[in-house]
């Protein structure tokens, strides 16, 4: 492959004159520019765009920290984000977190080592600092969870009050004793989801449990409140990975869904439907969660003066069988 110092010298210039010409330079005297172009056409050279753009400080690549890359949430953020980056002639690189602190401060090292254009972050929890980022002039957008300085741009949906409707639907449906499996205390999605469900049932009737977002955890919880004097005749669940979790957990008691115990479950996984009975669900709207976040990040790299917007967008809720005794 030929190289910068090749075409220097089959021109019989230097590597600086080669440089200013094909960046574009109006400086170089023209017959050494028709050289050098000459020069690089016959050895087939092109620049190398990433090497340039790291000279400058930038490049057309933005870094997507989620928490969880196995969560079909974040992957359709996932996919949200990199839809518009593509357009805009940017390219992702995907990072998982793993709900964990360090592995979340080592992927911020690496997009500020690597200089990317822009962070998309799904922040950890309390401890998520991006201080670092924004002191370099690096745009970061948050997705899901608000940064706790609860500063910058940020798309989130209100699960408080999704959580809250979902509730009363259970108790609607004529459901009496409710509880809830709610993630990490801490992280701002299971707070909400957490709060909007004691707005419902009210405080104290409140049962609840809460573990990590992963079906072990959902499994755990749901045993431990079926073991309760009193278990409950319903669950409102934090997400579609715990929702897994809590059906191996009805399975092993030997409870059917919809008429021994009522479920509903955050986030529209593609088997919730493929189930019997199919599950009720509170869709998030994922895909356009993270088609917002890049376009908010893109307009901040454009301009970074702008004002920071957060933008709240709904739930939905999809009633199927689990959450009807009939």
């Amino acid at each position: 492959m030929a190289t910068i110092n090749d075409v220097a010298a089959r021109a019989g210039v230097s590597t600086a004159t080669v440089s200013r010409t094909l960046n574009g330079k109006s400086t170089v005297d023209p017959v050494l520019a028709a050289r050098v172009q000459a020069a690089a056409a016959e050895l087939g050279y092109h620049p190398n765009g990433l090497a340039r753009n790291l000279r400058r400080q930038e490049t057309a690549v933005l870094a997507l920290i989620i928490s969880d890359v196995e969560n079909p949430f974040f992957t359709a953020i996932a996919r949200g984000v990199e839809d518009i980056a593509q357009t805009a002639g940017y390219s992702v690189v995907l990072c998982n977190a793993d709900d964990n602190e360090e592995k979340e401060r080592r992927y911020i090292d690496v997009a500020l080592q690597e200089r990317v254009a822009g962070v998309v972050l799904s922040p950890t929890g309390r401890a998520t600092n991006v201080d670092r980022l924004t002191q370099r002039g690096t745009p970061v957008v948050a997705v899901d969870r608000p940064l706790l300085e609860n500063t910058g741009d940020q798309v989130l949906v209100d699960t408080r009050l999704a959580a809250r409707d979902a509730t009363r639907h259970l108790l609607d449906g004529g459901y009496r004793r409710v509880a809830c499996v709610s993630g990490p205390s801490g992280v701002r999605t299971a707070d909400d989801r957490l709060a909007g469900y004691t707005d419902a049932v009210g405080a104290g009737h409140a049962l609840t449990r809460r573990a990590e977002f992963r079906a072990e955890g959902g499994r755990l919880a749901a045993l431990s409140l079926l073991d309760e004097p009193e278990p409950p005749d319903a669950l409102l669940v934090g997400n579609s990975t715990m929702a897994i979790g809590v059906l191996e957990a009805l399975a092993a008691r030997g409870l059917r869904s919809g008429q021994d115990v009522g479920i509903v479950s955050f986030d529209d996984a593609p088997w919730t439907t493929l189930i019997d009975p199919p599950l009720t669900v509170v869709a998030q709207p994922a895909n356009e969660v993270g088609k917002v976040a890049a376009e908010l990040l893109l307009a901040r790299i454009g301009d970074s003066t702008r004002r920071a917007t957060t933008t709240t967008l709904q739930a939905r809720l999809i009633v199927r069988r689990s959450s009807r005794r009939d």
